[in-house]
C-alpha cells in the first residue's frame, strides 16, 4: 500500500525526530533503496531542510550513504540489523511451525518478502520419509511459489507488474505461469479464496499452500509443501483453514513482540 504523504504523527511520548527517520526509512526501501531528497518531500510531506538533516544524521551513523549522484541510499549498517531481525522472527515462529506441521502431516515453512525476492526464514520439516526441504534463507522468484503468490496478493497490480518486469518470469518447470497477465489473474484468485498454491510450479511433483501472516510487521507469509500425491484438492479442503488459524495466530504473536 502506498505511504501517506502526511507528516507522521509520534505517538503519544514518542520522539518527532525519531519517528521522522524511520518513516524516511521505510519510504526509501518502498521506493527501491535510493532516493533523492525531492522525492522524499514529495511522499513525506517533511520540508527540504528538515529532510536534509535527518539525512545527514542517519549518513553520519551508517543507516544511509549517499551516492555520487547525490542520491541517497540505504546504508550497509541495516544489513545487520535487518538479519539479526530476520533470525528473531525465525526463532518466533518456530513454535507455530511446528504445530503446522503436527495438525496437516506437511513440511512447513515462513517466508518474507525482501525486495524483489521472497526469502525463508524457518522451517520445521515434516516426519514423512518423503518431505520437501526448503533451505533457511533461500531467496526465490516469486512468481513460481505458493508464498509469493500470498505476498504479491498483498499488492496492488501496478507494483506487481513493475516487480515482474524487474525479475522477468523465468519457467522453472512446464508449469510455472511466465506471463504478467495470467499472474496477475492468479492473484486475483488467491484475493478471493483467501490462499495460494503452488501447484508444480517450483518443483515437478511438489504442492505448495500458502497464505498471507496478516497486520504482520513486515510482508510475510506462512506455506506448507508436499508431494502433489499428498497435498491433493481433497487435503487442500483440510489444510487451508489451519493455515489460516496458524497465520492468525503468529501474527498475534509477532504483533505481541514488537
Amino acid at each position: 500500500m502506498p505511504r501517506s504523504t502526511a507528516e507522521p504523527r509520534p505517538p503519544a511520548g514518542g520522539v518527532q525526530s525519531l519517528e521522522r527517520a524511520f518513516d524516511l526509512l521505510e519510504r526509501m526501501a518502498d521506493a527501491g533503496g535510493e532516493v533523492g531528497l525531492s522525492e522524499l518531500a514529495g511522499t513525506s510531506g517533511l520540508p527540504l531542510p528538515t529532510i536534509h538533516r535527518l539525512m545527514r544524521t542517519l549518513v553520519a551513523t551508517g543507516y544511509v550513504r549517499q551516492q555520487p549522484n547525490r542520491r541517497y541510499a540505504l546504508g550497509p549498517r541495516l544489513i545487520r540489523l535487518g538479519e539479526s531481525a530476520s533470525r528473531l522472527l525465525g526463532i518466533w515462529a518456530r513454535p507455530q511451525l511446528a504445530r503446522l506441521v503436527e495438525e496437516t502431516g506437511e513440511t512447513a515453512n515462513m517466508a518474507l518478502l525482501d525486495g524483489d525476492e521472497a526469502v525463508y526464514v524457518a522451517q520445521v520439516p515434516s516426519r514423512h520419509s518423503m518431505r520437501m526441504f526448503t533451505e533457511v534463507g533461500r531467496r526465490v522468484l516469486p512468481h513460481s511459489t505458493g508464498v509469493g503468490k500470498a505476498l504479491l496478493a498483498q499488492l496492488p497490480d501496478d507494483a506487481v507488474r513493475a516487480l515482474l518486469a524487474r525479475t522477468g518470469m523465468p519457467a522453472a518447470t512446464a508449469k510455472t505461469i511466465t506471463s504478467p497477465d495470467a499472474f496477475l489473474a492468479a492473484l486475483a484468485a488467491v484475493r478471493a479464496d483467501g490462499y495460494a498454491v503452488d501447484d508444480n510450479e517450483q518443483e515437478m511433483g511438489v504442492r505448495c499452500l500458502a497464505v498471507a501472516v496478516p497486520e504482520a510487521p513486515t510482508a510475510a507469509a506462512v506455506s506448507i509443501s508436499g508431494p502433489a500425491g499428498r497435498v491433493t484438492e481433497e487435503a487442500t479442503e483440510r489444510i487451508v483453514p489451519v493455515l489460516r488459524e496458524v497465520a492468525r495466530d503468529l501474527s498475534a504473536a509477532l504483533t505481541d513482540r514488537e
